[in-house]
């Protein structure tokens, strides 16, 4: 008996807990109807299927699957996606995927205010300087209730039937500067190279089409520091370096950008626009390369950069890959018999030009002086106007104050 009621009490929970779900399903499916009826379309999207992405739960990994379906899966590294926080990487996975699938506007689901959209948007362009068609700025669509984004619309800079030839121009373009590396060649060495590569064949121009993007300075051959830098970072990406793009301001100047590379675990930062002696105007056809930027430490960049937020950049302290001193043109003292040799076997070899940097403010106003103000540079002289039978010799020079080099031009 007592199990015959038992058996009766379950069977009259099993459908009272039926009759619920039942009432709550029809409730739901009321409130679907009438949002499906009523409610406006919010970027192509209702309500409805909003409350469905956001319901599934599909998150990063939904649109890390899309990707590689697509096979637009990324791997690079991504250097602003990891100091993005995670709560994060579903937005900026999303518009990667968008932009990758050459969809220039479009609904965002993603639940992320204007702020964060434009964090993760320029942190996508920061990290991909092979997305080349579109701009710095968008128009986005904003939720007047949850003030979350809705919809995008991205600044197209490249129309979409011409983007799969520039493509392979500036992948021909790219593979041409690795192509001519040496083999065997170290990253230093190949970081070298390519600094070298874009400083000889890109022309600093305030006004170049596409400066922000690279086909500017590969394709064009006229850009400024953002062509620059992102055209670095591509070529250097395309070989498997890690090369990543900072940007800040230039103490008491305006927006600036350069880059960041890593050799053997070690940081170091890299301005390919401040090499090129033609954007530092130091005039005359003979110009050497400046390699005050190349693959130097934070103590000297930042004397005149200032990146926009140093709390996500790693220390850039170590000097074992400074141009300087890996090529005997490095002087931590100033010795008068020492630079002297110095100038005679650069006149004697037939030199066009003679870099020295110096160890300390001290030793550079010390070089300074003796050589401009003093007659250090006669005899240097003298030989020159022997060797080539004239009576007089015009030198040119350069001096910078903040890395405390020399340059000579004889």
């Amino acid at each position: 008996m007592q199990d015959d009621r038992a058996r009766r009490h379950d069977r009259r929970k099993r459908r009272g807990l039926l009759r619920t779900i039942l009432r709550r399903s029809l409730v739901l499916c009321a409130l679907l109807v009438g949002l499906t009826a009523a409610a406006p379309y919010l970027g192509g999207l209702s309500i409805v299927e909003r409350v469905r992405y956001e319901w599934s739960d599909a998150g990063e990994e939904h649109w890390q699957t899309v990707a590689v379906e697509g096979g637009i899966a990324s791997s690079a590294e991504e250097y602003y996606y990891d100091h993005l926080p995670e709560e994060l990487h579903e937005a900026y996975r999303e518009i990667y995927v968008h932009v990758m699938s050459g969809e220039d506007s479009g609904d965002f689901l993603s639940q992320v205010g204007v702020d964060n959209f434009w964090k993760v948007y320029y942190a996508m362009l920061a990290d991909h300087p092979e997305i080349f068609w579109i701009g710095t700025r968008a128009q986005i669509e904003e939720s007047g209730v949850s003030k979350r984004v809705i919809t995008y619309d991205l600044e197209v800079t490249v129309p979409p039937e011409e983007r799969g030839s520039m493509r392979a121009a500036l992948e021909a373009a790219a593979d041409g500067c690795i192509s001519r590396i040496p083999e065997g060649a170290s990253d230093y060495e190949k970081i070298k190279f390519v600094y070298e590569y874009m400083i000889d064949t890109v022309e600093y121009r305030s006004d170049a089409a596409d400066s922000q993007n690279i086909q500017s300075a590969l394709l064009n051959h006229a850009s400024v520091c953002a062509g620059y830098s992102k055209a670095f970072q591509y070529i250097l990406n395309r070989m498997g370096l890690f090369c990543t793009y900072i940007t800040g301001k230039i103490q008491g100047g305006g927006d600036h950008g350069w880059n960041l590379v890593r050799i053997d675990g070690a940081y170091y930062y890299v301005d390919v626009t401040w090499g090129d002696p033609v954007f530092l105007n130091q005039g005359g056809d003979d110009m050497a390369i400046n390699y005050n930027y190349l693959c130097c430490t934070e103590e000297d960049l930042f004397r005149t950069h200032v990146p926009d937020d140093p709390s996500i950049l790693p220390s850039c302290t170590s000097d074992i890959y400074n141009y300087y001193k890996r090529n005997g043109l490095y002087y931590e003292t100033f010795d008068y018999d020492t630079i002297y040799n110095v100038l005679m076997n650069s006149v004697w070899a037939g030199d066009a030009s003679l870099v020295m940097k110096f160890g300390s403010r001290e030793a550079y106003d010390a070089a300074v002086y003796e050589l401009f103000t003093g007659d250090m540079l006669r005899d240097p002289g003298s030989y020159l106007m022997e060797k080539n039978g004239v009576t007089s010799w015009n030198y040119r020079y350069h001096t910078d104050e903040d890395f405390w080099v020399i340059t000579l031009y004889w």
